[in-house]
Formats: structure tokens, C-alpha cells, sequence
């Protein structure tokens, strides 16, 4: 028995390291006999530096930047000086995570701090440099980013306006420093999976803005100020990139990267399972089952997800994929299409929550063990 092993991490429980830990556990207590092989891979959102490092020789950069909030920070980025590339995890600067849940806030969040780490890549000498979007904190369409480049806002009367969500719809005009950084000759690759336009009913705001602690009411304010300041970009620069796929990705991100640095839209899972020699690997070794999995299965999780990623992989392959998760949440229907597709629910159903995440590892293991025994 051969077995690939893919996960994602179990979000607020367990790192993708430590699920693959926990997976190979479970193999070895059914089939001490068994070989396991592990690539540790992201969409490019939350561990995207992790499963680059694990693929790709980086320099380890930690520069003084702020938070979603502001707030004076470190953050990392790695570096290939040889290939002059750099890579940047959005959320090291501006990510949920770094906040309390009383301080999220997507109309007060801002994507400078992530600008200050692409700064640092460009003055670095960095040609190419590819951002894992994802766990944003932010609704701000990019212009924190735009600002630590060099750009700044103005409003009707002229006054520059701090680079947030809720300023989106006063902006009325767009300029550059005399003095800003120059972007000429640099790739920008803007890495996510998902489908979202900038604004509307499936839009960065509807889609993503409540987790990000927005009430009913400044989702629309968010919304109508992406369709605002998507109109002024248009006529001042001719630039209409609200509905490419992907535009709204971390809160619109995806959008600014676009306007202000011809950013390129590609697959986060593509190009870390691309990187990862994946293919390869099932082309080289016949493997009996290809294991992933997250926190939660639900409807995203095959829009975009890694998950998604792996099980393409595996029907590529003709390999059947284990998918292990922490709450099953998607109705059967969806899954009728998918051959060779086990899925795994972890959870003690007769435990409360923190039962359930405080014990993720051990779950994890269980379920594994048990899955191969009737194999």
C-alpha cells in the first residue's frame, strides 16, 4: 500500500504539518507495512509560504510593517535572490488572524501592510513576485496595497483619504507620487481560486465581508463603494477588470493587484501542486490512494478549495482520494458526480466543539486507522 498524502490545514486546530502527522499515525497503526509520501501545499491563502519553502530554496525575509489595523508588525516573505522572485502571503500582514474578534472590522482594515512587504521585494530586486491571496481581513479593493506603492486618494475637496473600505466610495480621484517605487519590468502574479467579481450578490462583500465583521448594512456600503470606486478606475484609466474571475478575492484584492500592477490571475493550487511535482510523482509511483483534507467540507470546497485541487489530481491520475474533514456540510447531490471520492467525517458527533477541535490529531488518526482496517 502506497499512499500520497495532500491536506490542508484543520483552520483553528491543526497545521497541514501536523494533519499529515496525524494521517501517517492512523496509516501506520492499520498497515505498519505501508509507504507514505507528503506534499505540503496551500490554494495559496493561509500556509502558502510553508508549502513554498517546502518545494522551492527561499531566503527568509522579516520586514517591520503594520496590521490590518495598522499597527506597527513583523512579517515575513520569502526570496529567491537566483531567480529574483519573491513570495508573499497576503495574511502574514493583513489577515484575519491577526486580529481579536472585536477588532474585525472590513471597513477600518487595510491591505498597506502587505504593500510595505511587496516594497521590500521590489527594492530587494525581486522581477517577479507572486501573492498568495486569501484570510484577508480586508474590503479595501486593493488601495493599501496601491498607497505603499506610491498611490494616493483624494476626495472631493482634495484631501487624501486613508486606504480602507469605508473610504472607497469618496475617492474621486487617483494619483502617483512623483517619487513612488517604480513597477516597470515586474511580473505580478496575483494567486487565488475563487470565481468571485468584484461587487454584486456574489461579490467580494456579499461573499466575504460578514466572517470579516461587517453588519448587514456595511456589506452594502462595501458593495456600493467597490461599484463606485470600480467606476471612477474606469474612467480615469479605461481600466474594467470588475468582472474578471477572481476580481473580489480577498476583499478585492485580486482587483487592485490587477489595476495597479497588470497583475496575472492564476490558480493557487495549480501552481503550488505544479511546483510540488505532483504529477510527476503519481506518473513515476503507482499509489493506491491520494489522502487530503480540511476543516470543513462545504459547497466552497469545490469551487477553489485545495481539496478541489487534489481531487482533480487524483481523477487525472485514476487515483481514489480520501477526503477527511471536521464537519461534512454539503448536500449529497453535489458529491453524485465524483468517482472515487471517500469523505470522511472526523468529528465525535456525541462532543461538543472544543471537544472536536481540541482533539483534532487524535480524531484524525482514528479515523484513518479505522478507514484502512476495512480496506
Amino acid at each position: 500500500m502506497k499512499v500520497l498524502l495532500i491536506p490542508d490545514k484543520f483552520k483553528g486546530s491543526l497545521s497541514a504539518k501536523g494533519v499529515i502527522s496525524a494521517i501517517e499515525k492512523g496509516i501506520k497503526l492499520a498497515l505498519p507495512e505501508a509507504e507514505t509520501h507528503s506534499i505540503l501545499a496551500s490554494d495559496g491563502g493561509d500556509g502558502f509560504l510553508d508549502a513554498i519553502s517546502a518545494n522551492i530554496t527561499c531566503t527568509k525575509i522579516s520586514v517591520e510593517t503594520v496590521d490590518p489595523l495598522g499597527r506597527e508588525i513583523k512579517a515575513e516573505y520569502l526570496f529567491n535572490a537566483k531567480e529574483q522572485t519573491a513570495y508573499i502571503e497576503l495574511a502574514k500582514a493583513c489577515g484575519l488572524t491577526l486580529l481579536k474578534t472585536d477588532e474585525k472590522n472590513a471597513m477600518q482594515t487595510s491591505t498597506f501592510g502587505t504593500g510595505l512587504l511587496i516594497k521590500d521585494a521590489i527594492l530587494k530586486g525581486s522581477l517577479s513576485i507572486y501573492i498568495g491571496l486569501g484570510g484577508s481581513a480586508t474590503n479595501d479593493a486593493g488601495i493599501g496595497i496601491a498607497e505603499a506603492l506610491g498611490y494616493y486618494f483624494l476626495d472631493n475637496d482634495g484631501n487624501q483619504l486613508e486606504p480602507v473600505g469605508s473610504n472607497l466610495s469618496k475617492v474621486k480621484s487617483i494619483h502617483k507620487s512623483s517619487n513612488s517605487i517604480s513597477l516597470k519590468g515586474i511580473s505580478f502574479y496575483a494567486l487565488n481560486d475563487v470565481d468571485n467579481p468584484l461587487f454584486g450578490s456574489t461579490g467580494a462583500a456579499h461573499t466575504y465581508a460578514a466572517q470579516k465583521g461587517s453588519s448587514d448594512a456595511e456589506i452594502e456600503e462595501l458593495d456600493f463603494g467597490m461599484q463606485d470606486f470600480a467606476n471612477l478606475v474606469k474612467q480615469q484609466t479605461r481600466k474594467d477588470y470588475v468582472d474578471n474571475p477572481g476580481a473580489g478575492a480577498a476583499g478585492g484584492t485580486a482587483y487592485g493587484l490587477k489595476v495597479f500592477c497588470e497583475a496575472e490571475f492564476i490558480s493557487g493550487i495549480d501552481f503550488v501542486l505544479s511546483m510540488s511535482g505532483a504529477s510527476e510523482l503519481l506518473i513515476r509511483n503507482r499509489y493506491n490512494y491520494i489522502i487530503t483534507g480540511e476543516g470543513k467540507f462545504d459547497s466552497q470546497t469545490l469551487h477553489g478549495k485545495l481539496i478541489n485541487g487534489v481531487i482533480d489530481l487524483g481523477k487525472k491520475h485514476n487515483v481514489p482520494v480520501l477526503a477527511l474533514c471536521g464537519q461534512l456540510d454539503l448536500d449529497p447531490k453535489e458529491l453524485e458526480n465524483i468517482d472515487q471520492l471517500d469523505i470522511i467525517e472526523i468529528r465525535d458527533v456525541e462532543k461538543n466543539l472544543d471537544y472536536n477541535m481540541r482533539n483534532t490529531e487524535m480524531l484524525i488518526a482514528q479515523s484513518v486507522e479505522q478507514f484502512f482496517k476495512v480496506k
